[in-house]
């Protein structure tokens, strides 16, 4: 029996006891313990039911006010979009379509130079 006296001198062991002694000792007695019980299980499912039904109600509020913010959203990236594109080139873009020649017309005219959405950048031959 040396395997029971270990287990008995266990930290875990005597824990799992006082547990055990703990609900015996709490076990409702008599009709008065049974509707405490009975009251505590009624309020706990009743605490689940409003818990879940707020989570749905959250939930669906949620679905629904997503085709509104997407449609927010969509106007705002656009917006970022015409002020990024305005930014990167607005003077280039602009001096064109006016029929004017841009600042750095000498930088243009060069082979292998190129605009891109990003900036500018050259093409450098390997001679």
């Amino acid at each position: 029996m040396p395997q029971m006296n270990r287990d008995q001198r266990n930290a875990a062991w005597q824990a799992a006891n006082q547990w055990r002694v703990r609900a015996a000792q709490t076990q409702p007695s008599g009709v008065a313990g049974s509707l405490k019980l009975l009251f505590t299980w009624l309020a706990f499912g009743a605490l689940m039911i409003v818990g879940v039904v707020l989570g749905l109600f959250f939930l669906l509020i949620g679905w629904a006010m997503m085709p509104f913010m997407r449609h927010k959203m969509k106007k705002r990236m656009e917006q970022m979009r015409a002020q990024q594109a305005q930014d990167i080139g607005g003077g280039y873009s602009q001096g064109h379509s006016h029929g004017h020649a841009s600042s750095n017309t000498s930088a243009q005219n060069r082979p292998g130079h190129q605009d891109v959405l990003e900036g500018s950048y050259e093409v450098k031959d390997d001679r």
